[in-house]
């Protein structure tokens, strides 16, 4: 009795240690808690989100009919079956039937299920086939997935020429968990697709590196983003607003800070929009045959390395992981050619960033890097250099390392020659007085 009492014992402070651990977590829940994503997903929202396009409202009305049926046939089985149970149990004297076998049975539960099935494929079938048809549309955006973030390119129709990369804009501080989080947190972008309502919108998905997949619950699309192969997809919003969703293939380290957000606007605002793209372009153009001033190339840079490079080598330079410190680093400080090369062809798990980025974005973010933080090389990078690197003519000079290093060795030259020098005078000085006593 007495080891079943201490047995009893550990049970009950198993089961208070375990009511305390799930206080704990609910009340480390409420102090983490953030209000509904504007356009994405809500607290606690167990269901689809509300949809905004005719295949999103055919997705959720599929959902919810098959979850009726499959919940009506949960309950008649199981409700049967218990009853079976319960009913014509052995207590109250009935035994069990003994038969080998029942064609009717077997044909009953043979074509009951099949015509659920045919019911339940007949709406999925027709729903799938709509999801499929591209045709006709009014624009068409090609999406390509890069580790970690979307490049958007307007290819037909309003905004044809338009093209952007979106990267999350989520600062690192809540990340870290330096700062409070906000009801975007991982959510928000700085460049967001913009589109017009009420017209069908093409999506042409492939990727650069790794094989990623754009999903927006509220339009109801998902496709994956393959490199090497051409995926499409279409949706048509019904409703103005801002939508967000999310890669949903993992794509290594940094895969849940890819968000979508989808700005979905009137035909006016879209027009508006696209004039007034169209003169950023215009005015932001870059120029790779113009000489740009160590100020201009650093100042450009810095916007680059924090929308490219920051992810993986973070904004302090310090690296993290697998990706390697800048501050201090030996390719930013060593030759310039082998920074360039490393640039444009990658290395490891550093992508190559020739097709994503232009000759003045890389001159620009090379730039920066060798004059940033405690790097202090003072070279300048030209667009003309980064397009003779595209064709084998790597730039020459910027070892800052060996300079470094053959100062060093002057300085301790010098430093030794000093020190015999010293020596010698010594030596001279402790030998006059000897002379002069004899």
């Amino acid at each position: 009795m007495e080891i079943l009492g201490k047995e009893a014992m550990k049970t009950i402070k198993r089961a208070l240690t375990g009511v305390l651990a799930c206080s704990g977590l609910l009340f480390a829940g409420a102090a983490l808690a953030v209000g509904d994503s504007p356009g994405g997903p809500r607290v606690n929202q167990i269901n689809l989100q509300p949809p905004v396009t005719k295949i999103a409202e055919e997705l959720y009305n599929l959902h919810m009919s098959m979850l009726v049926l499959c919940t009506v046939i949960f309950v008649a089985v199981f409700g049967v079956m218990f009853y079976s149970v319960f009913a014509h149990r052995k207590s109250k004297g009935h035994k069990a039937a003994n038969f080998h076998e029942s064609t009717t049975v077997e044909i009953i539960w043979t074509i009951v299920p099949f015509i659920i099935v045919v019911l339940m494929a007949l709406p999925a079938t027709r729903t799938v086939v709509a999801m499929k048809d591209t045709s006709n549309a009014d624009l068409t955006i090609k999406v390509t997935g890069y580790q970690w973030k979307w490049g958007y390119d307007y290819v037909k129709g309003p905004g044809e020429g338009i093209s952007f990369l979106s990267t999350l804009s989520t600062p690192r501080a809540q990340v870290d968990g330096r700062e409070p989080i906000t009801d975007t947190y991982l959510q928000e972008v700085d460049n967001p697709l913009v589109v017009p309502v009420n017209k069908k919108v093409r999506i042409i998905t492939t990727a650069d590196d790794v094989v990623h997949s754009w999903f927006v619950p509220a339009f109801g699309v998902k496709q994956d983003a393959i490199p090497g192969f051409v995926r499409d997809t279409w949706f048509k919003a019904e409703k103005v607003g801002t939508f967000r969703g999310f890669c949903t293939e993992l794509c290594g380290k940094e895969h849940a800070f890819m968000p979508v957000v989808v700005e979905v606007l009137s035909d006016e605002d879209y027009a508006k929009w696209v004039d007034n793209e169209k003169k950023k372009l215009a005015a932001g153009a870059d120029d790779p045959n113009r000489t740009y001033t160590l100020t201009e190339l650093s100042e450009r840079g810095a916007k680059v390395y924090a929308a490219n490079c920051a992810v993986c080598h973070q904004p302090t330079g310090k690296g993290v992981g697998q990706f390697p410190a800048l501050d201090g680093s030996k390719i930013v400080n060593g030759p310039i050619a082998q920074h360039v090369s490393i640039v444009l062809h990658g290395k490891g798990a550093m992508p190559s960033w020739a097709p994503t980025l232009n000759n003045v974005e890389i001159a620009s973010v090379i730039t920066f890097e060798r004059n940033a933080w405690g790097n202090h090389t003072g070279d300048i990078l030209q667009p003309m250099q980064v397009a003779d690197a595209r064709n084998g003519k790597l730039p020459e000079g910027g070892d800052h390392l060996a300079g470094a290093a053959a100062a060093g060795a002057s300085d301790a030259a010098a430093a030794g020659s000093a020190a015999a020098g010293a020596s010698d005078a010594a030596g001279a000085s402790a030998a006059t007085p000897a002379s002069g006593a004899q």
